[in-house]
């Protein structure tokens, strides 16, 4: 059973931590959904604290247990009904008189002649059942394996090969099985594939782990470097399939915001998720977004405009 708190404070994480402490509770064990961001005003005029609405589990109530049964001492006797010194006699019926038998004459029923006897209807013989012709079941052809993808072998000191380094020795850090392929998009992007069996673990829940991959591989290609170069890391094709859930659901809330004429705020986004769902709307006619909120926290809200 899910209960629920509202506390405020100066900011987002203080009204979080006031609420875990008044439920002596860990940060992981409830969910937090940001109802206000605190506003500074103007030299403190206007200004309000940070609201967020904390949920959070409790047993579901035990029922009822019964009430025991009375026992049989403690149970009201009940009244007897008081005895009769003499038994009540019964009057006993009169004697009828013996009714004189009456002799029962049987006659039987004439005979039906043949054309007036019933017909039974005559069984219906089952039509002999033609011979149909077989269908030979349709031969299925087997489905072709899933052939893997090939990748090009990295050339040596190039950035390829300096983002396949890093991201081995990472996995290795992480006992991951998982072999990073590298390749070149374009001129500011490589694109590295990670292959293995059980990706799962490397993709995380929403996609955070591979994010984090992703975000150090950056850092390390990067740091230091004069010109920027892009990565992106992928598993399973995650990313597309993400992308296009996100479009399926951006095109869906955009459809109830214009239907019920309401805003609707969306669930925490990376940056990258939220400018797939600006990029899906931005030409959606009575529909214009924007984001609010801090990191990790950052939503996109689905407005609608006349």
């Amino acid at each position: 059973m899910e209960k629920y708190i509202i506390t405020t404070g100066k900011n987002i994480d203080l009204a979080i931590n006031a609420a875990l402490a008044e439920l002596k509770l860990e940060r992981d064990a409830v969910s937090v959904e940001v109802l206000e961001n605190a506003k500074s005003g103007f030299l403190g005029i206007g200004a309000s604290p940070a609201k967020v609405k904390v949920t959070y589990e409790v047993p579901d109530p035990k029922p009822a247990e019964p009430e025991p049964a009375l026992s049989a001492a403690s149970r009201k006797p009940k009244k007897l009904a008081p005895r009769l010194e003499k038994p009540l006699e019964m009057p006993k019926p009169p004697v009828l008189p013996e009714l004189p038998k009456v002799e029962t004459v049987r006659k039987e029923a004439p005979k039906l002649e043949k054309t007036e006897q019933l017909r039974k209807p005559a069984p219906k013989k089952d039509a002999p059942k033609k011979d149909a012709p077989r269908r030979e079941p349709k031969p299925v052809a087997p489905k072709a394996p899933a052939v893997p993808r090939s990748f090009a072998p990295v050339e040596p000191g190039s950035q390829e090969e300096q983002v396949e380094t890093f991201l081995k020795g990472l996995l290795e850090r992480m006992e991951s099985d998982a072999v990073p392929h590298a390749f070149r998009k374009d001129d500011e992007t490589i694109g590295v594939e990670l292959t293995g069996e059980d990706l799962g673990a490397m993709i995380g829940r929403r996609g955070e782990t591979l994010d984090a991959i992703q975000h150090l591989a950056n850092y390390a290609l990067n740091h230091g470097a004069s010109k920027r170069t892009r990565v992106t890391v992928d598993a399973e094709n995650y990313r597309g399939k993400r992308e296009e859930s996100l479009r399926h659901l951006a095109r869906k809330m955009a459809a109830k915001v214009v239907k019920y004429r309401k805003n609707l705020t969306l669930e925490p986004m990376n940056a990258y998720e939220r400018h797939v769902i600006h990029a899906t709307l931005q030409d959606v006619p009575n529909i214009t977004t924007y984001s609010i909120g801090t990191e990790p926290n950052r939503r996109v809200v689905v407005a609608y405009e006349k």
